[in-house]
């Protein structure tokens, strides 16, 4: 009895340390899948990352589907809350800047820059259509950012999903570029960001009319008197 309730007791520890440990390994596996790409990468190149043996992995994990799995969903989850803050906003302007730089700061810091987004085809059967769910919900919410302020005149008239697709490419390519140590910090790399794409969606200037010059009127021309 005692023993039960002291295992109950230290539970929440456990449970800590069991979610320390599995985040260090998604970790691991997105620096792995960055270097190597996620078909290159084995369950043993992830173990060398932390320093164990593989068997360590399986306490953790099944298989590298169910790594690159749980690394989406923790994606998604992070990517939901950022539009839950953007809600708070009032500005369409604003709220796309805030989901932006947050989305920049999912892909350097919490996916390490792992090009996560263009293994999705990689997941198996029921996790893929999971994480392809979750991404659509996503989608949906930026169009309607966007479809928001065509309406308030914050943006120019424009095919909200093409600009979504615009958005979340230029997000996504930063996997193929981007290193830890740069030059831009990730804040500053975020605000970049936003300032390019959502400047990109303002209202186009209006032309200005230049007035050609009116034309001088031409002189007549005068003879010159023959010399006799």
């Amino acid at each position: 009895m005692v023993r039960a309730a002291a295992a109950k007791k230290s539970s929440p520890h456990v449970h800590e340390k069991r979610e320390r440990r599995k985040s260090e390994i998604q970790h691991a596996a997105l620096r792995a899948f960055r270097e190597r790409g996620y078909h290159a990468t084995t369950l043993d190149h992830i173990a060398e990352q932390l320093g164990v043996r593989k068997t360590a992995l399986y306490h953790y994990f099944p298989d590298k589907d169910a790594i690159l799995f749980e690394c989406h969903r923790e994606a998604l989850g992070e990517l939901e809350r950022n539009l839950a803050e953007a809600r708070r906003l009032k500005s369409p302007a604003d709220q796309l800047r805030h989901v932006i730089e947050a989305h920049v700061r999912v892909m350097t810091e919490t996916l390490d820059g792992s090009p996560l987004a263009f293994e999705v085809p990689s997941l198996s059967g029921e996790r893929q259509r999971e994480v392809v769910a979750g991404r659509d919900r996503y989608e949906r919410e930026l169009r309607r950012i966007i479809e928001r302020g065509v309406r308030a005149g914050v943006f120019r008239d424009t095919d909200a999903k093409v600009a979504v697709f615009a958005i979340l490419g230029a997000i996504n390519w930063i996997a193929r570029w981007w290193r830890p140590g740069g030059a831009l910090s990730t804040a500053e790399l975020g605000r970049q960001f936003s300032d390019h794409l959502v400047g990109g969606l303002g209202p186009l200037p209006r032309p200005r009319l230049v007035r050609s010059p009116k034309p001088r009127a031409a002189r007549p021309r005068t003879r010159s008197k023959a010399t006799s």
